[in-house]
C-alpha cells in the first residue's frame, strides 16, 4: 500500500504533536474523514521508503514467527499494517468487495520492551494509527470509501496480541471467542467497520494456516540491507456476516484474504511503486505477487510472490518465475492512468490467467491515492479450467 511523505506524513506529525507537548484534538481525538479529492500524487512508497531512522531495527534476517502473538503489533518498527480484502455475495447472489486496512506508525523508537504506550501521561504516545474501508458494489457500479485517523492513546486506537485485537475508534479486527473451531481451522475473528451511509461485519474462520512469504517470511524489497519486511499472509478465511450499504441490508459470504507486513524501511530510491495480486482460485490454489515498479518503468528483479497449494503448501516465486502483462488502462477521472486487466503466467506451473476489474473505478482518494479492487480470473492449470475473485492493488501511479 502506497501512501505519501508529503500528505501523510502532514497527518502524523500533526497527530504526534501532542507526544510531549499537549494534548490536540480535545474534542475529537478520533477523526472519520470521507474521501476527498487530494492534488498531491500520494505515494507510500515515499513514506515506506529507504530513509533510515535511528533507532528503529530493520529487517535483515529471517526470524522465527509465533502465532497467534504475531497476530499483534510489533511496535519496536517503524511501520505495520493490518490488511483484510474480501469478495462477498449476498442471498441474491449480489457481489461485494470490501477493504478494511489499519496502519500503525511509530513516531519515534519505543524502548525495549515497551509497548509503544507506555508514557508518563495517558495523553502521550509515540503510535500513530491510519485506516482504510472500501465497498465494492458490483450491481450499482459503486465505489465507497472511508478513512480514519488517530492517536494510540486514551484508548482511541491500539493493537493488543492476547487476546487479539487491532482498533480505530470503532472500527476493529480482533479474536472471536465465541467461534467453534474445528480441527482445519487456524484462527477464528470478526471484522467491524463502519462508513457514511455502509457498514460491515464479518466473521472470520481460516481455511489455511497462515504463510510465511519471501524467505521463511523475511521479504525483500532490495538489494540494500533492511529493505525488507516481516511478511505473512493468510490467503483464505470463511467470511459471513451482515452489509448495510444504500439503507439496504444484506446477508453476505464469501472469501477475505489477510496480509500482514511491519519493517522499519520498505523501498529504495529507484522504486516507484507496486502492483499486488492476491488471488483464490477454483482449485483450491491461491497466487501472492507483488511486481515492483522502478522509476524507470521497468519491473524490479526483487518482484516476487507466493504460490499456495489447495492443501496450504507454499512455494516461493522469484521476479523470473512469474510473467506478467498489462493488456489494458483505464483512465481515473483526475487523469491518472492505471493498469485495468492483466495476463498472469507461470510456466512452472503451467499455469496462465486473465485477471480484470469488477468495476473499473476503485480509486481510493483519501488522504492518499490508489487503486484499490475486487478482480475476476479466469485462466487454466494444465488440462483444467479455472475460475477465481481476488483483490488487486495499484500504488505510486
Amino acid at each position: 500500500m502506497q501512501l505519501t511523505r508529503s500528505v501523510l506524513w502532514v497527518v502524523v506529525i500533526i497527530l504526534v504533536a501532542g507526544v510531549g507537548v499537549t494534548r490536540f484534538l480535545a474534542n475529537d481525538e478520533t477523526v472519520s474523514a470521507p474521501g476527498g479529492d487530494f492534488e498531491s500524487n500520494s505515494r507510500l512508497a515515499e513514506l515506506l521508503g529507504s530513509q533510515r531512522f535511528e533507532g528503529f531495527p530493520l529487517a535483515t534476517a529471517p526470524r522465527v514467527f509465533s502465532f497467534p502473538e504475531d497476530h499483534g503489533p510489533h511496535p519496536e518498527y517503524r511501520n505495520e499494517w493490518w490488511y483484510l480484502t474480501g469478495n462477498l455475495d449476498d442471498q441474491d447472489g449480489q457481489r461485494f468487495g470490501y477493504e478494511l486496512t489499519i496502519f500503525r506508525f511509530s513516531l519515534v523508537p519505543s524502548p525495549p520492551g515497551d509497548s509503544g504506550n507506555a508514557m508518563s501521561s495517558a495523553w502521550k504516545t509515540n503510535q500513530v494509527y491510519v485506516a482504510h474501508f472500501a465497498i465494492t458494489d458490483e450491481a450499482e457500479n459503486k465505489f465507497y470509501v472511508e478513512q480514519k485517523y488517530s492517536r494510540g492513546a486514551m484508548g482511541l486506537a491500539g493493537a493488543q496480541a492476547n487476546p487479539f485485537k487491532v482498533w480505530i475508534d470503532n472500527w476493529s479486527i480482533q479474536e472471536n471467542p465465541g467461534e467453534v473451531m474445528d480441527s482445519q481451522s487456524q484462527e477464528a475473528w470478526e471484522l467491524s467497520a463502519s462508513g457514511d451511509g455502509f457498514s460491515l461485519m464479518l466473521n472470520l474462520v481460516s481455511m489455511k494456516p497462515p504463510v510465511l512469504n519471501g524467505t521463511a517470511g523475511l521479504s525483500r524489497k532490495s538489494s540494500e540491507a533492511g529493505n525488507a519486511s516481516y511478511y505473512y499472509s493468510i490467503p483464505r478465511l470463511h467470511s459471513e456476516g451482515s452489509l448495510q450499504i444504500g439503507g439496504s441490508a444484506h446477508s453476505v459470504r464469501g472469501l477475505s484474504w489477510l496480509d500482514r507486513e511491519w519493517s522499519s524501511s520498505a523501498l529504495a530510491a529507484d522504486q516507484q511503486g507496486w502492483d499486488w495480486f492476491a488471488l483464490q482460485l477454483s482449485d483450491g490454489s491461491d497466487l501472492m505477487f507483488y511486481n515492483i515498479r522502478k522509476t524507470d518503468g521497468g519491473q524490479d528483479r526483487y518482484s516476487a510472490g507466493t504460490f499456495i497449494f489447495a492443501d496450504g503448501k507454499s512455494q516461493h516465486l522469484d521476479n523470473d518465475d512469474v510473467t506478467l502483462t498489462v493488456t489494458d488502462q483505464w483512465q481515473s477521472p483526475r487523469g491518472v492512468f492505471y493498469p485495468a486487466r492483466w495476463n498472469i503466467e507461470l510456466p512452472d506451473f503451467d499455469l496462465r490467467l486473465s485477471v480484470s476489474p469488477v468495476i473499473p473505478n476503485q480509486e481510493l482518494i483519501t488522504t492518499v491515492r490508489y487503486w484499490e479492487g475486487a478482480v475476476d480470473v479466469v485462466g487454466r492449470r494444465k488440462e483444467q479450467e479455472l475460475t477465481g475473485r481476488g483483490y488487486v492493488e495499484l500504488t505510486g501511479y
